[in-house]
């Protein structure tokens, strides 16, 4: 099982702060589990952005990180400030 969160602006446009997936092998890196969710086509598509940010197991990682069952993930949006 994978929990997978959402936060910021994704959460909204997404409707849903987070959900649990099946574990997968094929989830081998966290881009694998992102393209995944972009296949859900519409609203998903907020998720290829140039500049999304992700965590697994709340430490902040690349879209290369490798992913294991069990493992927590979270994408949100670059946050800036003035």
């Amino acid at each position: 099982m994978i929990r997978v969160q959402y936060f910021a602006r994704y959460r909204e446009a997404l409707g849903l702060d987070g959900e649990q997936l099946a574990w997968d092998p094929a989830f081998a890196k966290l881009d694998d589990l992102r393209r995944r969710l972009l296949g859900r086509g519409g609203v998903w598509e907020v998720l290829d952005e140039q500049n999304l940010m992700c965590a697994r197991n709340q430490e902040l990682c690349s879209l290369d990180e490798a992913l294991a069952d069990g493992d927590e993930v979270a994408f949100f949006p670059t946050v800036s400030g003035g």
